[in-house]
């Protein structure tokens, strides 16, 4: 496929997006009212997604990002994780936050909710943008959910098809010939 936008069609428009993220701000910032949270951005796609949603929480939060490569240039995860990038700071007794763009199979969420609860974090919970429950090879426990959405191939809001598309301001489904 090209790089052609009109093959895009909108699933989430931009002002849902938004306002999903508010409310998500919101819950997260009652959640952890007296503490400071740390999260941890999945790179890339995670990225927008934790910059967008930490403009609306309102305790104090630190950053850090990991890589992980699971999916290259496919349409589907290829199965096979890889830390290409771990965090800079120790997670021992902190309050952590993974902040992913989808949810899809599971697996790799499964694999980072392991390797964070082997370093002792005081808590751990997941955020994600996108959830793709008809997917999912491996049960993970998403505490945050900004959208369920159907078994699509989807872009924007950091979420890419072969890194491009990731600064559509809302979600589309990729229309294939």
């Amino acid at each position: 496929m090209s790089h052609d936008p009109s093959r895009i069609s909108v699933l989430i428009p931009q002002d849902k997006v938004e306002a999903r993220l508010k409310e998500l701000g919101e819950k997260i910032s009652n959640d952890y009212a007296g503490k400071e949270l740390c999260l941890v951005c999945v790179l890339k796609g995670g990225s927008y997604f934790m910059i967008e949603l930490a403009k609306y929480i309102t305790v104090p939060v630190t950053m850090d990002f990991m890589q992980v490569s699971s999916y290259g240039s496919a349409t589907r995860s290829s199965g096979n994780i890889k830390i290409v990038k771990d965090v800079d700071e120790p997670m021992t007794d902190r309050h952590v936050l993974i902040v992913e763009d989808i949810i899809d199979s599971g697996r790799t969420l499964s694999c980072l909710e392991q390797l964070f609860k082997d370093r002792k974090p005081a808590s751990l919970k997941i955020a994600t943008l996108l959830d793709k429950p008809d997917r999912r090879e491996v049960e993970v426990p998403v505490d945050y959910t900004g959208f369920t959405i159907p078994d699509a191939f989807v872009v924007g809001c950091g979420l890419d098809y072969a890194q491009n598309y990731r600064n559509l301001p809302y979600v589309g489904v990729v229309e294939f010939d």
